[in-house]
């Protein structure tokens, strides 16, 4: 057994319900092991630090349990995923400089997801090419985690495709 650490972003669709009301069910429904955040309106986060097999089972088990609790509550983002350089550097112990220097100079740096002003990358991809550069060793749970975190975002985005689109573009996005 791993410990991932990783935060789940959900709407709630019950506006109308305080956030501090599902606390406690979250609680009861197993979700002891995350500290819950209730700051933005209609939103919750949980910071979970989940002991388990495997990252993608940790996942599945602290939505399948924030769902027991709150069943109409929607999965916005699950992370560590969409970073900046900043985020990226802060999380290996770099320095932001460093980090731009690496995407600079290398122009086998995987592209960002956005870009633009921050630029946006899945954090599973740069860690990746880091290792295969041999440029830093990663954690085997951080690792896994991002990737774990970006599968489940690119699904959850997926679900907003339109029938047949994903037919009609498929030879232009290789």
């Amino acid at each position: 057994m791993k410990e991932y650490e990783f935060v789940l972003k959900f709407i709630l669709q019950v506006n109308e319900t305080s956030p501090e009301v599902f606390v406690e069910k979250l609680g009861e429904a197993g979700c002891d092991d995350a500290l819950i955040g209730i700051g933005v309106n209609g939103r919750i986060a949980l910071d979970f630090t989940r002991e388990s097999a495997s990252a993608l089972d940790a996942v599945l088990s602290a939505i399948k349990d924030v769902k027991r609790a709150i069943p109409d509550a929607r999965l916005i983002e699950a992370t560590p995923d969409l970073v900046g350089l900043t985020d990226v550097a802060d999380i290996l112990g770099f320095t932001r400089q460093n980090m731009r220097k690496l995407m600079l100079k290398n122009s086998d740096f995987p592209p960002p997801v956005h870009d633009g002003k921050p630029s946006i990358w899945h954090l599973a991809k740069i860690l990746k090419w880091m290792e295969k550069e041999d440029r830093y060793q990663i954690e085997e749970a951080l690792f896994d985690i991002a990737e774990t975190n970006m599968q489940f975002n690119i699904a959850k985005d997926m679900q907003d495709l339109e029938p047949g689109f994903q037919l009609n573009i498929e030879g232009l996005l290789a």
